[in-house]
């Protein structure tokens, strides 16, 4: 993005209306919110929730217009290219660090070990509950400020994002609507790589995989004779053999003291999120769920946190706390 001082002095509502493009990308909704999948919705719903939610809009029509001409996601980067006022389309870069290799490694060990992630991923789904464990391994999957997004655009608006920067968005969300995987392949893991490394820590081969990955329950030798651990057996490896008529006897004989008072049911501090739908545009709109979601797990950890921190993550004012898509587009 240029500098104001770099740019023309000719005021930018000179330039006139977008040429029209003859086979763009076209958003597939054509009235309403963008985006059906919940990594879809989720991701507008981060961008929201740094108060980029009425400069977002701006950018709805191009991207129903089919302004964007090409969309490219590789590891760390999207680039795209808008056609705007000019002859020239404009180039469109959004930067998102990809994790490294050895977080990778310890994520994808996690997901191996889990039934459940394995059956979904090799499936071709990506569950929510897999926002969960990017977490718990310190690598979030969706940026958690505003300032984790580098946002580049050759056009001449200084607002950021701008028009062409916002029609990306919206047609990134789209693009993980079909294929949820572009998501992970954004942070440094393309979906073949993924997969073929959940078949190795799991013992399986790819021709083997719909039968036996999603049958967890399942234990089927390799080429070698050994058994591969999966599940349940992952948990239970290395324990000593027991007698089961000793076992049978002490069923009944608790394994460990009781407590003095009953365990209670730790909840998480987003359950009732979960919950509700999401917020309407007149109390702030999606993007107010994403910062309830944020102060809550602050509350949760016993740390108050000031409203700049749930504004945009980095900056925002209280009166932007409750700002969505209300604002309307100017």
């Amino acid at each position: 993005m240029t500098t104001p001082d770099d740019r023309p002095a000719r005021r930018f509502d000179e330039y006139g209306p977008p040429l029209r493009v003859e086979g763009g990308l076209r958003a597939r909704s054509t009235r309403g919110a963008i985006g059906q999948s919940w990594w879809s919705r989720r991701f507008l719903e981060v961008l929201e929730s740094f108060a980029l939610g009425s400069r977002l809009t701006r950018g709805r029509a191009y991207a129903r217009r089919g302004q964007v001409i090409r969309l490219d996601v590789s590891p760390g980067e999207v680039t795209a290219e808008v056609q705007g006022s000019r002859p020239k389309p404009y180039p469109v870069r959004i930067g998102l660090a990809a994790y490294p290799e050895k977080v990778w490694r310890r994520i994808e060990a996690e997901l191996a070990g889990q039934a459940f992630f394995s059956a979904r991923l090799l499936a071709g789904d990506l569950p929510a509950e897999l926002e969960g464990v990017f977490a718990e391994a310190g690598a979030p999957l969706f940026p958690e400020r505003v300032g984790e997004l580098t946002q580049r655009c050759g056009c001449p608006d200084f607002a950021v994002p701008c028009k062409h920067l916002a029609a990306t968005f919206y047609l990134l969300a789209e693009a993980f609507d079909a294929d949820p995987f572009q998501l992970l392949h954004w942070r440094g893991r393309s979906r073949a790589d993924l997969l073929d490394r959940l078949r190795s820590l799991r013992g399986a081969h790819p021709a083997d995989t719909p039968p036996d990955a999603l049958m967890p329950n399942v234990l089927m030798p390799d080429a070698g004779g050994a058994v591969p651990v999966l599940g349940a057996a992952r948990a239970l490896a290395g324990l000593p053999a027991v007698d089961p008529d000793e076992e049978l006897a002490r069923f009944w004989l608790s394994p460990t003291p009781l407590p003095d008072r009953p365990p209670t049911l730790a909840t998480g501090p987003e359950l009732l999120l979960r919950q509700l739908g999401p917020p309407g545009a007149g109390i702030g709109g999606p993007g107010l769920a994403e910062r309830l979601r944020r102060a809550y797990r602050e509350f949760g950890r016993g740390e108050a946190a000031s409203p700049r921190e749930f504004g945009r993550g980095e900056a925002a004012s209280p009166r932007e706390f409750g700002r969505g898509e209300a604002a309307s587009e100017r």
